[in-house]
């Protein structure tokens, strides 16, 4: 029979500092790499084919440069950039330099979800804009950001809880987090009870993310509807 009071025990120590951490490399590196992935997603909208700004040839180079780095896993990208990381904040191991490596993985993937959102976007609205002498930044902020926002927010979700998992693997090469606790404390001392704790812990995380999600797309939906119900009163 499980102990259960170890759970508790362990609960002020060992678990809730780790939530933290976990909670903080998430947040960060999902800030970062969606400040530089919407930055290269927008980009990549502007330069493609059928963009703004058309310009093949630097499309398909930052396409592969994109590609590339989202193909490698990000437990091989926490080892790989480790000289790196101990450059940029000073230290090779522990939350902070989880960060570095977490941000890299998250940027390609997350513009790319940017590019396809934006992409996504009726050509006809984007040629109404221009006709009426819009700039390629009101474009891209004032239109295709706005027509964009729901299947912006339901991709950030997904790539959100898709990263959780990645901080845990942070967590087994010495970053902290839930990671390391499950590795440390369940795995190698055969504890089945913090292992499911931590389980636990993540499946209600992801849950939450999930929520919290679902929630902003559900709002991001009905402004979007009562903005189209004004321009269509408008044009009446």
């Amino acid at each position: 029979m499980l102990d259960q009071s170890r759970f508790f025990e362990y609960w002020s120590d060992i678990i809730l500092p780790a939530v933290w951490a976990t909670l903080r490399m998430l947040s960060v590196s999902m800030l970062l790499g969606f400040v530089i992935g919407t930055a290269c997603g927008i980009a990549m909208v502007v330069i493609s084919p059928f963009g703004l700004r058309p310009k093949p040839r630097l499309y398909k180079a930052a396409g592969f440069i994109i590609n590339m780095i989202r193909s490698f896993p990000v437990i091989i990208l926490i080892v790989a950039m480790s000289p790196v990381t101990k450059v940029l904040v000073g230290t090779s191991i522990g939350e902070k330099a989880a960060i570095v490596p977490l941000t890299l993985a998250a940027f390609p993937v997350i513009a790319r979800q940017i590019e396809a959102s934006l992409l996504e976007v009726n050509p006809s609205v984007v040629l109404a804009a221009r006709s009426f002498g819009a700039s390629d930044f009101h474009i891209v902020f004032k239109v295709l950001f706005v027509e964009a926002l729901p299947s912006i927010i339901s991709g950030m979700t997904t790539i959100t809880i898709l990263f959780l998992a990645s901080t845990t693997l942070a967590g087994a090469v010495g970053a902290g987090g839930l990671g390391a606790v499950a590795l440390t404390y369940g795995y190698q001392r055969f504890d089945d009870v913090m292992m499911y704790a931590i389980v636990g812990l993540l499946f209600f995380m992801v849950l939450l993310i999930q929520g919290i999600g679902e929630l902003l797309y559900r709002n991001s939906k009905k402004q979007f509807r009562r903005i189209g119900e004004k321009n269509e009163i408008k044009k009446c």
